[in-house]
């Protein structure tokens, strides 16, 4: 451990289950040296194992609907009197399409299905960014880290709607990143993962088989969820001071690499 984060003060929001990278996330912070608070919607809670979580890092559990307004007050007003002070730091790892769940064509959307998705994994992290400037509940030269996928910049046929929203998600991270930045110098940045096998991601259709083929494509391999949650952890910290409005890809090469020799072998005959 390097006490990266030595002091400083979190919240971090969609933790389920020991698969979830939130859940790497909030143990590496802790680990780090930081105090947070943890945060999921009420149903989220009840069918994960965040108590496990909460009692690992010495985290108190702060039940909040990210679509809600008044709960994200709560949630903002609560974590700076439980951590005693302004918050240095914020994970939104939030993302849920029933179009997906209920293998809805992307061609085919319910548009209110659609509409769902997009309040609760895309603006969530305006109204998060929202409350929290109106209650100048972050420090200065705070970090905002939210989990993207680049399907908000390519065609991934089985990601469906959510490849819209989460290009919706990247725009409202540059576009709050710059007033953020210009009143409170605080940081708004997207982490762009490798396909990883989490509760959500392998509820896709075929993410195993994609998995693989990402796998196969990215000269390093693709990013563990324990991976993600060091880069984070880097964002959160004093050494990435100057860095915002970015999507930075977490991919193991995967994003930039064109073709994998060890992909074309396969086609060899």
């Amino acid at each position: 451990m390097y006490n990266l984060l030595k002091g400083k003060r979190g919240i971090i929001s969609g933790a389920l289950d020991s698969n979830s990278i939130a859940w790497k996330v909030a143990q590496r912070c802790h680990q780090e040296g930081a105090i947070i608070t943890l945060t999921n919607a009420p149903i989220a809670m009840r069918m994960g194992e965040i108590k496990k979580l909460s009692d690992e890092t010495k985290a108190e559990v702060i039940p909040a609907d990210a679509t809600n307004v008044d709960d994200l007050t709560n949630l903002f007003v609560k974590s700076q009197e439980i951590l005693g002070g302004k918050i240095d730091f914020l994970l939104h790892s939030i993302g849920m399409s029933v179009n997906i769940r209920k293998n809805i064509p992307y061609v085919e959307s319910n548009y209110d299905y659609f509409m769902k998705g997009i309040d609760v994994s895309a603006m969530s992290l305006h109204k998060m960014l929202s409350v929290a400037m109106k209650l100048d509940a972050m420090n200065e030269g705070g970090s905002v880290v939210a989990l993207t996928y680049m399907a908000a910049q390519r065609t991934y046929p089985f990601y469906t709607d959510m490849a819209d929203i989460k290009a919706m998600l990247e725009s409202i991270t540059r576009s709050f990143g710059y007033h953020y930045g210009k009143s409170k110098k605080v940081r708004v940045n997207t982490v762009s993962q490798s396909p990883t096998k989490t509760t959500a991601g392998t509820g896709i259709k075929g993410f195993d088989n994609f998995f693989n083929f990402a796998d196969a494509i990215a000269p390093l391999g693709n990013a563990t969820a324990d991976d993600c949650a060091d880069y984070c952890v880097t964002l959160f910290s004093d050494l990435t001071k100057m860095v915002t409005m970015q999507n930075l890809f977490h991919d193991g090469g995967y994003s930039t690499t064109g073709v994998s020799l060890d992909v074309m072998e396969k086609f060899d005959k």
